[in-house]
């Protein structure tokens, strides 16, 4: 009866493996046609104008001090002119660490806008997921070498219904 039943299972195992579906689809075609990726850039070009434009500010600051300092440094005393080289040495210190400290902000900024459009990708995969009964939807944009079109299907257009698109 073991037997049997063995031989039962290996002749269906095949069959149970195949009736799994599989998909995949192109994550950075979908979130190409978002209308939030659109907002990101534009929101990430205005975030970097600020800041290139604070950094211009410090830097024409830093320029005409230092160009300030050029003209009367021979004329200054030893103490002066230490407190003035001093005074540049210390703007040039908060220009450096504004420059960093806005780098930062801004690759925080586009990670979590970023993130947030990822995430409704990814809800849409596993809805689609759900609804369609697959077992797996993988992401073709992600390097992998080949994906079988007769054993996977391609459920972009579907994930683009999803998110309304």
């Amino acid at each position: 009866m073991k037997k049997i039943l063995f031989a039962a299972f290996l002749m269906l195992a095949p069959l149970t493996i195949m009736a799994q579906k599989f998909g995949h689809f192109n994550s950075q075609e979908i979130m190409e046609a978002m209308p939030e990726t659109a907002t990101m850039r534009t929101e990430l070009q205005n975030l970097a104008k600020v800041y290139e434009d604070d950094q211009k500010r410090m830097q024409d600051e830093l320029q005409k001090k230092a160009d300030e300092y050029q003209k009367e440094q021979a004329n200054l005393l030893e103490n002066m002119r230490a407190r003035r080289e001093q005074e540049l040495n210390d703007l040039y210190q908060r220009y450096q660490q504004s420059l960093q400290e806005n780098q930062q902000a801004f690759q925080k900024a586009q990670m979590e806008k970023l993130q947030a459009i990822q995430d409704k990708v990814l809800t849409a995969v596993k809805k689609v997921g759900e609804e369609g009964g697959y077992v797996y939807i993988m992401d073709t944009t992600a390097g992998i070498p080949y994906i079988s079109p007769k054993l996977s299907t391609d459920v972009t257009p579907e994930l683009k219904k999803a998110l309304g698109l």
